[in-house]
């Protein structure tokens, strides 16, 4: 299997098992840092481990290639399809003027423009999975993008967003070509995920260099 066939698994039982709650069939992330969990196998024995692994009355989201099976203890609320894409050259690019590294203090800001815009889900400890960078205007937080996901080699590029009256600028633009060439300049590739609905983003992403691997499946569950 490819690491990026399950990458939410290869994350947490490799480079951010730090931030990972469960055992060795069925992993998720801390409630604060994100709302992904993964199986290692379809296999009856892991999907019981994830059902466990789960947080009663939260939503979960599973995210790769092939779409789970999911346990009978829990409810299918939504799915969605997406494209995973990787970087196909190294990528250069310049620190965007007036971006500046977020931390902690940071998190009520970043959360609102998540909220604000979308880009995926976005926790308060979220922040905490890699570097994130920010342009502010008027005092306030109009775009920023970040790293999410890291498995041996590899870090996935997130959080792009972009407040709604600052597009146009430019920014979503430049701060994931800085982001990705951090994660070049540290000797790894960059990757990331798009909704495969969302042309503007791909086509932006694939003038940076991104082209598209695989299709990913996304499933939104619950358990009571």
């Amino acid at each position: 299997m490819n690491p990026l066939d399950r990458p939410i698994w290869t994350a947490l039982s490799t480079r951010q098992a730090e931030f990972g709650v469960g055992g060795p069939l069925a992993l998720r992330y801390q409630s604060d840092v994100e709302p992904f969990a993964a199986v290692e196998r379809d296999s009856e024995e892991s999907l019981k481990a994830l059902a466990q692994v789960l947080v009663p009355g939260e939503t979960h989201i599973l995210l790769q290639a092939r779409p789970s099976p999911l346990p009978l203890e829990t409810q299918l609320i939504d799915t969605a399809v997406g494209v995973q894409m990787v970087a196909a050259n190294p990528i250069s690019a310049l620190q965007p003027a007036g971006a500046v590294r977020l931390n902690d203090d940071d998190s009520p800001q970043m959360i609102e423009l998540a909220e604000l815009t979308k880009p995926g889900p976005f926790r308060a400890r979220s922040h905490c999975l890699g570097n994130f960078w920010g342009i502010r205007r008027e005092g306030r937080l109009v775009a920023m993008a970040g790293e999410r996901m890291k498995i041996p080699g590899m870090t996935e590029v997130s959080g792009v967003a972009t407040h709604p009256d600052w597009r146009g600028h430019g920014f979503a633009r430049s701060l994931s070509a800085f982001v990705a060439s951090e994660i070049v300049r540290r000797g790894e590739t960059p990757f990331l995920h798009a909704f495969a609905d969302n042309a503007a983003a791909i086509r932006l992403y694939e003038t940076l260099g991104f082209t598209i691997r695989t299709q990913v499946h996304v499933q939104i569950i619950g358990r009571e």
